[in-house]
This record gives structure tokens, sequence and C-alpha cells, in this order.
């Protein structure tokens, strides 16, 4: 049976079947040092001529870098080998052999390019810096979906191909379905308030498309997002929700990522809770007191982001932002209803969630998308689920690569989306 790098250390002594790629390979006379890199680590193969197999010898002086072999046997105790360990190889049998040269050296002994990085997935993921991004961000998923089940909460899957603008605006893309229009959704933000609405609490995470010239290291044109909504909430129970999910993801990735937190030298903090709630108002004079030139109604620049995080902390909320800021979903305050109950989550300097509650109110509802510019024909659908008895109710959304990015301390959003979508890029 299979042995993996991460189990060799219980099984000193034994002899092992191994399996994977051959990550470096050093011949030296009559002794052959082979590093074997497996889905859990990496570990040494030594092989000395006279002590091995002569075809053992002669197959290991075959191999070359990104091969994949099998591997049988015993695992012994080093004192110079990498974890203490090595394995003295009785068999090594060729499965797959790898093209030479090497568009791209997994072992990172040089520093790779964006653009090779991207065009090299398949060698990029098999690095140490890929390995250690996608299993946090695996993690974050996995936590996420942990939190919301054990709240009882129940999944949905919104679909991707919608009728009309799920929030307003042009930035949508447009495709043929038979004989009709469509576009492909930028939000599932009207499904998931059908949800509440009848199931009282649900989440999701599935991909949005947002047809944007984006120039910005932040943004791309396909993501994927975190949803929840809960009926019977305002935005107070919503940023507890938010709070409360953010806080486990941390942990759970804090918990079981070390060795991947490690490898990208990366020391997690972990905010206290409640988060320090901080009114778009107060935000605002805070980056003018700090020679920022914005006015009320002006949105936050990603630099502003980073100078509220260094006034205000490392995780913490910006609310009551203004209503034309914001969707027209956004339920506005009724004593002053140029301000809505809306809120964004700032974490390590970067927005990484926005949520509201929610108009449920069929009235007001029509008068906010008309107030958008937006014809509320085009939203029947989703106005008249309203009509039937709607709970007030809440939600938000966190965007995986965002919160990936602060958490693997990555600027550029490409680093940590295994197949990034831009203007440019659609392969592989």
């Amino acid at each position: 049976m299979r042995v993996y790098t991460s189990e060799l250390s219980q099984k000193i002594g034994e002899k092992v079947l191994l399996k994977g790629w051959v990550h470096d390979i050093r011949l030296l006379g009559g002794l052959a040092f082979l590093l074997l890199r497996d889905k859990e680590g990496i570990v040494q193969i030594t092989a000395k001529k006279g002590e091995v197999d002569e075809k053992v010898f002669e197959v290991v002086k075959q191999l070359h870098q990104e091969d994949v072999v099998s591997i049988e046997g015993e695992v012994r105790k080093s004192d110079i080998a990498r974890g203490g360990l090595e394995v003295i190889p009785s068999k090594i049998e060729i499965i797959a052999k790898s093209q030479t040269p090497l568009p791209l050296d997994p072992r990172e002994v040089t520093k790779t390019n964006m653009d090779t990085k991207l065009n090299w997935r398949v060698l990029y993921f098999r690095t140490k810096e890929a390995r250690a991004i996608f299993r946090i961000q695996s993690e974050i998923i996995k936590a996420f979906r942990e939190y919301f089940i054990s709240q009882g909460f129940i999944e949905m899957q919104p679909p991707v191909i919608i009728a009309s603008a799920s929030e307003g605006g042009a930035e949508l893309f447009e495709l043929p379905y038979f004989d009709k229009k469509v576009y492909l959704a930028q939000s599932p933000q009207l499904y998931k308030q059908m949800g509440a609405i009848s199931f009282e609490k649900v989440f999701m995470i599935c991909p949005v498309f947002r047809a944007e010239k984006f120039d910005q290291p932040t943004h791309l044109n396909e993501i994927r997002q975190m949803d929840f909504e809960q009926a019977f909430s305002t935005d107070e129970d919503a940023m507890k929700t938010l709070e409360g999910v953010f806080i486990h993801i941390l942990k759970s990735v804090k918990q079981n990522c070390e060795k991947e937190l490690r490898a990208l030298g990366r020391e997690l903090k972990i905010p206290k809770v409640p988060l320090r709630r901080v009114k778009y108002e107060e935000a605002i004079e805070a980056l003018r007191k700090n020679g920022e030139e914005i006015e009320w109604g002006d949105d936050f620049s990603k630099l502003q982001e980073r100078k509220l995080a260094q006034i205000f902390g490392n995780a913490f909320f910006i609310k009551d932002w203004p209503s034309e800021l914001k969707p027209f979903y956004a339920m506005p305050h009724e004593e002053d209803p140029k301000l809505c109950k809306a809120f964004d989550l700032i974490h390590e300097g970067l927005e990484i969630s926005s949520g509201t509650q929610r108009i449920h109110v069929p009235e007001l509802l029509e008068k906010k998308i008309t107030e958008k510019g937006l014809d509320p024909s085009d939203f029947k659908y989703y106005i008249d689920c309203f009509r039937y008895g709607a709970p007030p109710h809440a939600g938000a959304s966190i965007g995986l690569e965002r919160l990936t990015m602060t958490i693997t301390g990555k600027r550029n959003i490409k680093d940590v989306t295994m197949f990034p979508r831009t203007r440019e890029r659609v392969s592989p």
C-alpha cells in the first residue's frame, strides 16, 4: 500500500511504497540523492552504488526533474537528510517521463515572473508557494461551509445564467440563450434573498462575473463569492454573523495550515471580537485629518483602505454608507434616507466583504430601483417575491480571493486564483 511522505516518521525501519515526482536529483559518482515530492511533502532517496541493486542505480541515472516514479525502499533515520529521514531504494519504476527543459522550475530556485506562472499553471501548482496558497484557500472554503452548517444554514446553488442585472449597471457579460438575450450573474443577490425569505438561513459559494476593464491587482472578471443571507435580521445581526464566520475561518487556517503559513512567512493574527464599527462619516473625517482629499459621498480607494487600517486596526467594519454608493436593495435608514444599512469588512487594509440589510417592502424597492435609473418591470419576478410575506432580512458576501490575499500576504489577486480570468487571459 502506498505511503505518503508525511507518514514516514512512523515507518522507520520498515519497507514502504512511495509515489510522486522527482523534485531534484544529484549524481555524485557512486552516490545519488533524489528528492521525491508528493502532495504531503518531500523526502530524500539515497542510492549508494554497492549498497543498492545495480538495476536501481541504473534507473536513477535515467531520471530527470519532474519524472513521475514509484519507489520501494526502507525508511531510515538520517542526521543530514531533510526532515531527519531518508529512504534506501530497493526498486524504482518510472511511471511517466517529463519533457526537458522545464518552462518553469517548481524548485523555485529563481524567481518566476507572473506571465510564466500563469502560462504554466500545471508546473506552478507544484511549487511550495502555490501548494501553500491553495491549501490555505481550500481550508477557507471548508471552514466557511462548516461554520454555516453548524449554525443551521442551508446551502444554495444559485444560477449563473440570469435574465437581468442583479445589481444594476452595465458591467454584464451578455450571451445568446436560444432565442433570448441573457447574462452571466454579477451576484447571487436576488436568489439568496428568495432563499432567506423561504428557508430563513442560507449560504452559498459561487462564481460571479464582472464585464469591467479592470487594471487593478485586486480585481478580476471572474471571482468566487462566499455569501450568506438570514431572515428576521438587521444589518447589525448580519455583521455579527460575518465576524463569527470570519474569525472561525482565521482560527481554522491558523490551526490546520501551520506548515503552509510558515512556508509563506505569515504569522496570522486573530482579531478580538466584537470588531470595531466605524461609521462612514467617521472614516471620511479620519482620512481628512491624515491629509487625504476626500468628500462625503466618495468611495474609498485601495490606498485609502490601507490608511484606514493604520488608523482603525487589522480588522473593522465601515457602516452606515451613503445610499448612492450602494445597490438599490440596501435598506435606507428611517431617520436619514441618505444613509443606508450597509457595511464593509476591512481586513489587512483591504475590503474583503460587504453586506446590507435588504429592502423587503415592494413599494420601497420599486422606488429605489427607479432612483438608480433602472426599470422596475425588469425586476418584476424579484419584487413580486416580497408581496407574499417577506420578513426583514440581511446578509453579506466574502470575496474568496480577497480573503486569501489578506491571509497569505499576497498583493496581486492573480497569485491566489487558480485560473485567473482578465481581459487578456482566458486560458489555460
